[in-house]
């Protein structure tokens, strides 16, 4: 204890800063210091007032502008104040008004001039941003909501006289727009359901230049597009909807309800309906294309006319995705012989775009045209038709009546501004009853048309089995044909070949002849030639012959030579003169020795061959005598 006190008796004066730092705020505020932080503003709010005139509020002010008592319009900014004395003065520190990004900050007087002349929002006056409370008031700034918006940012707003609210931007989406209707303004001219355009307020972000330029409440004829705005939701309710499209093959037809009144430009020979130049009311003479338009449909109506041709069905449960024909069913008629039978009936029509405006102008739209003209127009044309003819003879006659159908209702649809492409008959349901003899009657005929065609076919196949035949026998007739052709050809050959066979052995006999005429010449010369040659030899040897005969003769006498010749010709002839049994004994077994010998030396002259003597004739005939003769 000793020590703390030594420390309190030395350093007692740090009590003292140290409470002052701790309690400074209250210090300060005894002695009527106020210190503003950088990040707030002070709310000042006067107690009383000892010194001056005014002293309380007039009646119906609750913010002080003068030094009265109350709330005051002036605020402290950050810094640091001196002379507000806590009796007489209260100071409310507040952080600043920030409006983020994406945000818009509405904002709410809750003192100045009552707005006059039926307005709900303040106009707009110098305050630099609601931010000069003291301005804004003697500016004669309005008590209420107030047509100026805050944006994103950071502002010194008095809160005793403001009240701040934070929304979101206005955002139209792609492919739509904002359908506007003001909630502050001048009332509509009368007579007219949208406002007249009204210009520099820049997609309504500016309200107060919209209120200053003359702009009415209500129904704007004016949409905006797709983005973001800073749009005051006090001033401005918006209707997101979709752009108006117009497909491929159609054409719009704009019905305009606000404008001004316009001269009808479709002259004294169409009166049914008003058509009129493009922004004025009533139809408009030019219709839109295919594509996408930014059209207030509270003010302005499109309707669609197909351009291309449209098929309409006269069918039950058949329909064509325009839905056109959704209403339509298959026609029921009665014939001339009272039976009813029912009728399929296709309609195709053409609406020229230059002529949809006329059709808009005159039935309000196609389902009109299909319901007014188109179905009254088709099904009392058939059964009118049908009343003359009877069942069978409308059958048997569809294809014309479908074209008197067309021609007539052509003749009509062109006096509503549409031109009838083609009529067309489907299916025809007579009566049960009718339809089963209808059918016997048929059945009997393609019976009949059955055996015909058989018979036909039957001739048909027995000419094609003679025509079979006659191919198969073809073949062997041309084979025939051929044979004798080539028979023909082989005789005739054959003739050619015996012709030159005969010409041949013909020429080869003449050749021949000729050839052995010539050897036979020369066979005859060459005989002769030998001939004469050989005589002219005999000749010279039986000279040489006879001479030499005669030397023998004379050497050995005539009878000695003779022998001798004979002797020689029998050896040169090898003729056996001696039997051979005269060689071995007579039959008797007589015979000498001598006969023996002789016999064998003429055996052995015989065998051989000597040669002819030169001076011996070959032949010479010799006569030979047996040996029995010669003993």
């Amino acid at each position: 204890m000793s020590k703390f006190a030594d420390f309190m008796h030395n350093y007692w004066w740090i009590l003292p800063i140290v409470a002052s730092l701790i309690m400074y705020k209250w210090v300060f505020r005894l002695f009527g210091v106020i210190i503003v932080p950088e990040s707030q503003i002070g709310l000042v709010t006067k107690k009383f007032v000892l010194f001056g005139k005014e002293k309380s509020l007039p009646d119906g002010r609750i913010i002080a502008t003068k030094g009265e008592a109350g709330f005051q319009a002036k605020t402290l900014a950050p810094g640091l104040y001196f002379g507000f004395w806590p009796w007489q003065f209260e100071v409310r520190l507040v952080d600043f008004t920030i409006i983020p990004q994406g945000k818009i900050g509405l904002v709410s007087s809750k003192d100045g001039v009552v707005p006059n002349n039926g307005a709900i929002l303040g106009r707009n006056v110098d305050s630099d941003n609601f931010q000069d409370a003291e301005k804004f008031l003697t500016n004669s700034g309005q008590k209420g909501r107030q047509a100026t918006i805050l944006v994103a940012g950071s502002y010194r707003i008095n809160r005793h006289l403001f009240d701040v609210s934070i929304c979101d931007q206005m955002h139209i989406n792609d492919n739509a727009v904002g359908v506007v209707t003001t909630l502050d303004g001048l009332p509509l001219t009368e007579g007219q359901i949208a406002a007249d355009s009204t210009k520099g307020h820049n997609k309504f972000q500016d309200f107060n230049a919209f209120l200053e330029n003359g702009g009415q409440r209500g129904l704007q004829q004016e949409v905006i597009l797709a983005g973001t705005y800073n749009i005051n939701p006090w001033a401005v309710t918006i209707e997101e909807v979709k752009m108006t499209e117009i497909p491929i093959g159609y054409v719009g037809v704009v019905v305009s309800y606000v404008g001004e009144e316009g001269t009808d430009l479709t002259g004294i020979d169409f009166k049914h309906g008003n058509i009129v130049k493009k922004g004025q009311k009533g139809v408009w003479i030019e219709p839109l294309g295919p594509g996408k338009y930014p059209i207030n449909p509270l003010t302005m109506r499109v309707e669609l006319v197909p351009t291309t041709n449209l098929v309409l069905n006269w069918a039950t449960g058949r329909n064509e995705s325009h839905k056109l024909d959704a209403g339509l069913s298959t026609i029921t008629v009665r014939s001339k012989d009272g039976f009813p039978f029912n009728l399929d009936v296709s309609q195709i029509i053409h609406v020229p775009s230059t002529e949809a405006p006329k059709v808009i102008a005159r039935f309000g739209n196609m389902q009109n045209l299909v319901s007014q003209v188109l179905e009254p127009t088709i099904g009392n044309y058939f059964r009118n038709s049908a009343q003359d003819s009877d069942v069978i003879a409308f059958l048997k006659t569809r294809k014309e009546r479908q074209d008197a159908a067309k021609g007539r209702i052509a003749e009509v649809l062109t006096e509503y501004n549409v031109h009838a492409v083609d009529t067309l008959i489907g299916d025809i349901v007579p009566p049960e009853s009718l339809m089963k003899t209808l059918t016997d009657r048929k059945i009997a005929e393609e019976q009949q048309v059955t055996y015909d065609t058989q018979r036909m076919a039957q001739g048909k196949r027995q000419e094609y089995e003679k025509a079979n035949a006659i191919a198969d026998m073809q073949k062997d007739v041309v084979r025939s044909e051929q044979s004798v052709n080539i028979a023909q050809k082989d005789a005739e050959a054959a003739v050619k070949a015996a012709e030159g066979k005969a010409t041949a052995l013909k020429l080869n006999a003449q050749a021949e002849a000729e050839s052995t005429k010539m050897k036979a010449t020369a066979e005859a010369e060459r005989i002769t030639v030998t001939g004469k040659a050989e005589a002219s030899k005999i000749e010279a040897i039986g000279k040489s012959t006879a001479e030499s005969y005669k030397l023998q003769v004379d050497a050995m006498g005539e009878d000695n030579f003779a022998k001798l010749k004979v002797t020689e010709s029998i050896g040169i002839n090898k003729i056996k003169v001696i039997p051979d049994v005269l060689i071995g004994g007579g039959a008797n077994g007589g015979g000498g020795a001598l006969e023996g010998m002789l016999g064998m030396q003429l055996m052995r002259m015989m065998e051989q061959t000597p040669s002819t003597p030169q001076n011996v004739v070959a032949d010479t005939p010799v006569e030979v005598v047996p040996s029995s003769k010669k003993k």
